[in-house]
């Protein structure tokens, strides 16, 4: 669900790459002079008439693994997305996520004379939640796949932008790799469950029309070690991440306001996704939807109609003045599951090309009538766009 249409707005942005530069990066957990300055409804469906001459999600496909970890160019947009929870033997926690896009700002390869000309653009979010430290940090690049800047490929399957990648290790696990200003990241993901095809049978139907659709499948616990350097020292960590791999053109036709996204991981090893798209008036969309994945058995489908989701509490951004949920109460009566959601660090939101807040959260409550804790993250876009998010 997770939307990730941000990458089609910030094609605007890459445009400028395609005229000259080759690669930008910055802290984006600080105030900027390049402040957001897109809304999240411009950046989910791009320009008018955009999505001519491109393939679109319009009905369910068959999966292949593991080759559609791979890329997917003959739709407008796709990302890899990966959060999780870490901890070091001695109890320091760490939050983290890891994102690559691949935009395309035309549907079909031209011939170029320069070597530097590309129809493919990249970017990429990483941030790192210190939670010991009570520090958040971010960073976004852009690049061009263009004499090796950037790119993917299936077999064996790698993505990367200049130095960040994912990739295949020969016992087929993915390792990620990224770094910012005194901060970097080395992990080596599991695959843990099998993969989780979302909506019906992957295909995830965000908005009314045909096509208002992505392929979307995750893996919702992969077991995880490595390392985490912060500010010059070294942790070694493990813990459990959640990957969301999605692909399309124009996902989000209906042009919500933005949606509050959850991907949570239980205690006695069930897992929930939630994305609750909403309108300019904080009304969730009937489009709204989610997974529960248990512990043993095939998972199950969600509508708006299935899950409850109250507001209990909020915190204002001090450097965008924007205003998000900050404690939540999820109920999904059919799954006799009720929990309690607290953001593990209050500032974690993202001061890039399209603000948002992403962030690791704690979890308690009940399942099945038994108590249950855990982890997960949560993903909160369009606040601050328009009056009255907040509810």
């Amino acid at each position: 669900m997770r939307g990730r249409g941000l990458v089609i707005g910030v094609a605007v942005v890459l445009v400028g790459l395609a005229a000259g530069a080759t690669y930008v990066t910055r802290d984006a957990s600080l105030p900027s002079d390049a402040a957001p300055t897109l809304k999240v409804a411009e950046a989910l469906g791009g320009p008018e008439g955009g999505t001519t001459g491109y393939v679109r999600a319009v009905e369910p496909r068959a999966f292949h693994f593991p080759e559609d970890h791979g890329p997917h160019p003959d739709f407008r947009t796709e990302w890899w997305y990966w959060t999780g929870n870490l901890s070091t033997a001695d109890g320091r926690d760490f939050g983290y996520q890891f994102t690559l896009f691949r935009s395309a700002l035309a549907p079909e390869d031209t011939e170029r004379t320069s070597a530097w000309g590309t129809r493919q653009l990249y970017m990429g979010h990483l941030a790192l939640s210190d939670l010991g430290g009570g520090r958040f940090h971010a960073f976004e690049r852009f690049s061009r796949a263009a004499l090796g800047l950037a790119g993917a490929q299936a077999e064996p399957f790698k993505v990367w932008l200049e130095d960040w990648s994912a990739q295949a290790t020969d016992t087929g696990a993915m390792r990620l790799t990224a770094q910012g200003e005194g901060v970097s990241l080395s992990l080596v993901l599991e695959p843990g469950k099998p993969p989780v095809l979302q909506g019906d049978r992957g295909l995830s139907q965000k908005g009314p029309k045909p096509g208002d659709a992505s392929y979307y499948y995750s893996f919702t616990r992969m077991p995880s070690r490595g390392q985490v350097t912060v500010d010059g020292r070294t942790y070694e960590v493990t813990g459990q991440s959640w990957m969301d791999r999605e692909w399309g053109t124009d996902p989000l036709g209906g042009r919500p306001l933005g949606w509050d996204w959850f991907a949570l991981q239980l205690s006695d090893g069930s897992e929930l996704m939630y994305g609750q798209l909403r309108h300019p008036d904080g009304t969730a969309d009937p489009f709204s939807a989610g997974t529960f994945v248990p512990a043993h058995g095939e998972p199950v489908r969600l509508s708006r109609e299935d899950v409850r989701l109250e507001v209990e509490g909020t915190w204002k951004s001090p450097h965008s003045g924007a205003t998000y949920p900050a404690r939540w109460r999820l109920v999904v009566p059919s799954q006799a599951l009720t929990l309690e959601l607290t953001p593990a660090l209050a500032h974690q939101e993202l001061l890039v090309s399209v603000r948002y807040w992403e962030g690791a959260v704690r979890l308690s409550g009940s399942h099945a009538g038994a108590p249950v804790e855990g982890r997960g993250y949560v993903e909160l876009t369009g606040y601050g766009d328009a009056p009255g998010r907040a509810r």
